[in-house]
């Protein structure tokens, strides 16, 4: 093979990995998976697709070397093939945010309008959360709180959120957050919560961000945390689990 064919087939390698993202449909399963492994079904009915129409995208995945696969029983169940996956699709999405006319439209047509939904950024909220002056709900779904999720927050997914809103002080301060800066899950629990008097914001992204900033995590669906009268109860964290 000569050279410059030999460089052809290298750049074309390259982009396998931009061709297997080329959908927005591949791009959503990202940044599903993103939150932790989920089953085909799962991970269907998520993005409201067939299971038909999600395992022919995950395969595509599969195929360019992004995500990985695990059989258990008759069930198949799809991860990122590693962290630098979740960090591409972050950096893709950030380019698009900074360069592609028109995206902010599309945001916001999606998301509906901001004004009012305060954020916090990741350092603020780690300092109020280890103070004991903030109660974090995680208003993903289930399955991705007990994948990973803030150290010290409460699951308390946006279709049960009332039902956990009627337990809270009325003083609480509230921070919300879901999988992303375009996840729309945490920007109805802020419009919910301060609709019924509650003082909230939203994180500025989102769960995978905090995990790569290093900030404690921590996995299952029984965690513990301080409490927003400042008392402090038991917490395991992948930084505790290191040390």
């Amino acid at each position: 093979m000569g050279e410059r064919a030999a460089k052809d087939a290298l750049y074309d390698g390259f982009a396998e990995v931009a061709k297997a993202l080329a959908s927005g449909r591949r791009a959503e399963l990202i940044d599903v998976l993103a939150q932790g492994g989920r089953s085909v079904d799962e991970v269907a009915a998520e993005i409201g697709q067939s299971v038909a129409n999600t395992s022919h995208h995950l395969r595509a995945l599969a195929r360019a070397g992004l995500v990985t696969t695990r059989r258990d029983g008759t069930r198949i169940f799809y991860a990122l093939a590693s962290e630098r996956v979740a960090e591409l699709w972050s950096a893709i999405r950030d380019v698009a945010a900074d360069h592609v006319a028109g995206l902010q439209r599309l945001a916001a047509a999606y998301l509906g309008e901001r004004d009012g939904i305060e954020l916090i950024d990741r350092d603020e909220l780690a300092r109020r959360l280890d103070r004991g002056e903030v109660l974090v709900l995680d208003v993903r779904p289930a399955a991705e709180y007990a994948a990973g999720h803030i150290a010290g927050a409460r699951s308390a997914p946006l279709t049960e959120l009332r039902r956990h809103l009627r337990a809270l002080p009325e003083d609480t301060d509230v921070v919300a957050y879901c999988r992303g800066p375009y996840c729309v899950y945490a920007d109805q629990a802020v419009r919910e919560l301060v609709s019924k008097g509650f003082r909230a914001w939203r994180l500025i992204d989102g769960f995978p961000e905090w995990r790569r900033s290093g900030l404690p995590v921590t996995t299952g669906t029984g965690a513990e945390h301080r409490g927003v009268n400042g008392r402090r109860t038991a917490r395991r964290s992948e930084r505790d689990d290191a040390n």
